[in-house]
């Protein structure tokens, strides 16, 4: 029986994921308020993240192993993907891009994994890729934030690939356990591999701004590092369904942060395509809890 204490301590945990989606939802709009290139911003946002992360998420100091570090270059490539794809397209293509990642962890589970695919799933694999298609249909207005949208959408596309690659990951290397240091150990891990890759393309800097810096040490320190702090210490009580439903904030509000700071607004394409991704991950997630139950 669940007494008043422990109905208190569950709802203080879900607020606590939700800051951290809204938190996560900031680094579109972060990534184009900053001047500095794409590979400077990916560079420089994850070797501040991974100081961020050891400080504020004590389990990350443990559990450094061969596996983390192959989950860390999934994770890797993520983080660098996210901020090409934001840079060249809008918020809301980026955001809703990296959404196709279960479309690649129903594609590749089955050998990465060992998990079947059923019929269900199938189904939400089409309604996915459908989803993405879209963003390719008729022709995104260039802008100042979104210069090169193809382009930008293809990295969109493989930040949800590497997204998808990392959850594998993730589950991979947490199986069996209820410890969650080699999990945050490989947050750290990706981040670290990130600054290094993409630090010989973003060197030297040859201008900036006080605010651009700003910038970089907000997306390290509170977009990366106090949002996982905070889920790190909200999951533990949340059951997953919700937890996963509370992060689907993020891509939702992602591109409002953009049309409020920058004035961005994505296609009614993109926009119906992102509303097919979230509604099949939706699906998705409600299909697999119904699953448990039985």
């Amino acid at each position: 029986m669940m007494t008043t204490d422990t109905i208190s301590a569950t709802n203080r945990d879900r607020l606590l994921v939700l800051v951290a989606a809204i938190l996560f939802s900031t680094g579109g709009a972060a990534v184009k308020a900053c001047t500095l290139s794409a590979w400077q911003v990916a560079s420089f946002r994850s070797a501040v993240a991974v100081l961020a992360i050891l400080v504020l998420v004590p389990t990350s100091r443990r559990g450094w192993t061969r596996h983390t570090w192959m989950v860390g270059i999934a994770y890797a490539g993520t983080m660098i993907s996210f901020v090409l794809a934001n840079k060249l397209t809008t918020a809301a293509n980026a955001i809703f891009l990296q959404g196709s990642a279960p479309l690649y962890v129903l594609l590749l589970g089955p050998w990465l994994l060992g998990e079947k695919t059923r019929l269900r799933q199938l189904l939400l694999m089409a309604t996915i890729a459908v989803g993405m298609v879209f963003f390719f249909i008729g022709s995104q207005p260039v802008s100042s934030t979104a210069p090169d949208p193809f382009t930008g959408n293809v990295f969109g596309m493989a930040t949800g690939l590497c997204y998808g690659l990392c959850i594998m990951g993730l589950r991979w290397i947490g199986r069996g356990s209820d410890d969650i240091g080699p999990t945050t150990a490989a947050v750290c891990c990706g981040n670290l591999i990130a600054a290094f890759v993409a630090l010989p393309m973003a060197l030297p800097v040859s201008s900036s701004t006080p605010t651009d810096w700003a910038m970089v040490i907000f997306l390290g320190v509170v977009q990366i590092g106090v949002a996982y702090a905070f889920l790190v210490r909200g999951v533990s009580r949340v059951p997953a369904l919700e937890a996963s439903l509370i992060l689907l904030v993020e891509p939702v509000l992602s591109p409002m942060w953009a049309w409020l700071v920058h004035e961005e607004t994505p296609t009614m394409w993109a926009l119906t395509g992102g509303a097919i991704i979230l509604g099949a991950t939706v699906t998705m997630a409600l299909s697999r809890d119904r699953k448990r139950l039985q």
